[in-house]
């Protein structure tokens, strides 16, 4: 019963975590990140298999980023290969740019 109690509230407290995302970072996430890296993160979308994005949402990966990892390639990009991801450090506010470090932190 104890298990049971401690599961409940685990799924309440990431659906509560879910429900106070900022709803720019989320628009800003579908508008700027989706194509690639999948609404959820997973990178299952037709471009994200051709770059070999990064499963955000994995566990191994949450844990291996730190906010300022994800931060600076937010900011200024990445390259891996023949893909690339462009830098949004001006064209997003700093404020937009930590809010979607938050979402993405959400995508676990």
């Amino acid at each position: 019963m104890r298990m049971l109690r401690l599961l409940v509230l685990g799924v309440m407290c990431a659906a509560a975590a879910r429900a106070e995302t900022d709803p720019k970072a989320a628009r800003n996430f579908k508008a700027k990140c989706a194509s690639c890296h999948g609404a959820d993160g997973k990178g299952q979308t037709d471009q994200g298999k051709k770059m070999h994005v990064e499963d955000m949402s994995a566990a191994g990966w949450q844990k291996g980023k730190t906010d300022a990892q994800i931060k600076g390639v937010i900011e200024n990009g990445t390259k891996k290969g023949d893909a690339e991801m462009e830098g949004y450090k001006e064209k997003l506010d700093p404020a937009a740019i930590d809010a979607l470090v938050a979402y993405i932190r959400t995508l676990k």
